[in-house]
């Protein structure tokens, strides 16, 4: 019987984004340490695989930190410190040195040149291969407590004996539902509720009838009472309203609209670039030059067609109607319905593999200098697990980065003697993939030839 494993320096819970960025950080700027990843389910990095439509959004072409800090509704003001760190010029540099490109496109996200994210996942595991980090799927974390000695003695559910470890990182994505919470509880963790965020909205309205597939390039949303309106394209979809606009304010608004169950009045903007005074002076241009067209005929972009004909027939607009022929009673309605369209939200559509949620660790009991517990001394924290929530566009993904980025940095220099790591934080991202790869402990279980069909590996004991 083989003896049992030696203690990992890093255990990272979670093999997903956030997990293996950790993991990798870790190793390239502590060579020498023993650093593994465990993963509950049978798949690593599955919500990289489907994110962006299977292209990975995997960052924003946002450089400045306090821009950048504000695109999260949640942890912005404690993520700005970390930002000057670790940045999306960061993720883009690291990825460049690691073989990938990424390339920008018009709206300010970033995917790999390849429009794929398997290219990022080879990425990970290639790097992971190198660094000789062992994987391991199939082994969800069933307890964890301290040792007296320091440290940590974790349980995982198909293992017979616990395996130790220095530092623990939780990197395990959403903790909605999970059996970490007892745990998390145990130890005295202050955990916030969750709360759907990025989600698209349910009307049932006739307005809608026969819409579904129409996108607007820019339309305003918001609340009654709630400001501000968030601007962006919006999608007509079969349940509703989705787009960038859509999952913008779900965000932005994700608890007051979880308080209120999902039901809430919506205002649209169709027009948010011309305000109400030029938007009538728009009216009485087209009246005095073509008041002999149809209103049906001539809509005002960039509102599409379709759509502007079911705006102009739910105000009672008849079909053979000229703008020089139009009431001034109809007008009213017209000029009400384009700047402030009137819809009720009766639920949410979420995509159940890119849900993201609000809610998490409290971002009060982490020091986000380290990522480190204020309250468990060794327990770190990374990526969706904290109460931390980004709009669509890349920005949770470079979340990910960023934490990882900070937690490794620091455990590293918490594991390490003072002559191996010289360099500070803010000079540790220069040093990304020019360090030795570190030796994995010879106690654990050799990985698998095949790094993308990585099997079930267990700890010898």
């Amino acid at each position: 019987m083989s003896a049992r494993p030696q203690p990992l320096d890093l255990a990272v819970i979670g093999g997903g984004a956030s997990g293996f960025f950790t993991a990798l950080q870790y190793a390239e700027v502590a060579a020498g340490k023993r650093v593994a990843i465990f993963e509950k389910s049978h798949q690593f990095l599955q919500k990289v695989r489907i994110s962006g439509g299977g292209r990975c959004n995997v960052t924003h072409a946002c450089f400045d930190p306090r821009e950048l800090a504000k695109n999260y509704p949640r942890g912005g003001r404690e993520l700005l410190g970390a930002f000057h760190h670790w940045q999306p010029a960061d993720t883009v540099a690291w990825f460049k040195r690691c073989g990938v490109t990424l390339k920008t496109e018009p709206d300010g996200r970033m995917f790999p040149n390849t429009d794929s994210a398997q290219t990022i996942i080879d990425c990970f595991l290639d790097r992971a291969d190198e660094l000789n980090i062992p994987l391991y799927q199939n082994h969800p974390l069933s307890g964890i407590a301290r040792l007296a000695s320091g440290g940590f003695s974790l349980r995982f559910a198909n293992l017979a004996e616990p395996v130790e470890a220095r530092a623990v990182c939780l990197a395990t994505g959403s903790l909605t539902g999970s059996p970490l919470l007892q745990q998390l509880t145990d130890l005295a963790q202050p955990i916030v509720a969750a709360a759907p965020s990025l989600f698209a909205f349910n009307v049932s309205d006739p307005r809608l009838s026969g819409l579904a597939g129409v996108a607007h390039p820019k339309v305003a949303v918001h609340r009654p009472g709630c400001k501000p309106a968030q601007q962006g394209p919006l999608l007509i979809t079969h349940r509703g309203f989705s787009g960038p606009a859509i999952l913008r304010l779900s965000a932005w608004d994700a608890r007051a609209m979880a308080e209120a169950k999902h039901h809430f009045p919506l205002l649209i903007d169709w027009l948010p670039e011309l305000k109400l005074a030029a938007l009538v002076a728009r009216f009485a241009e087209i009246r005095h030059s073509q008041g002999a067209k149809l209103i049906r005929n001539t809509p005002i972009a960039p509102i599409p067609r379709r759509l502007w004909e079911s705006i102009i027939a739910g105000c009672d607009v008849a079909d053979l109607t000229t703008w020089g022929q139009l009431p001034k009673a109809a007008s009213r309605r017209l000029l009400d319905a384009l700047k402030s369209s009137r819809f009720e939200v009766t639920g949410k559509t979420t995509n159940k593999d890119e849900f993201v949620t609000a809610g998490g660790i409290e971002r009060n009991s982490i020091d986000f200098q380290t990522m480190q517990s204020r309250v468990t001394p060794g327990l770190y924290f990374t990526g969706e697990c904290i109460d931390i929530d980004g709009i669509t566009g890349g920005f949770n993904f470079q979340a990910a980065w960023t934490t990882a980025h900070v937690a490794a940095t620091a455990i590293a220099i918490a594991n390490a003697p003072a002559q191996l790591l010289q360099h500070d934080h803010s000079d540790a991202h220069q040093q990304q993939c020019q360090q030795g790869a570190h030796t994995a402990h010879s106690e654990l279980s050799v990985r698998p030839q095949n790094r993308h069909a990585v099997e079930q590996v267990g700890f010898p004991l």
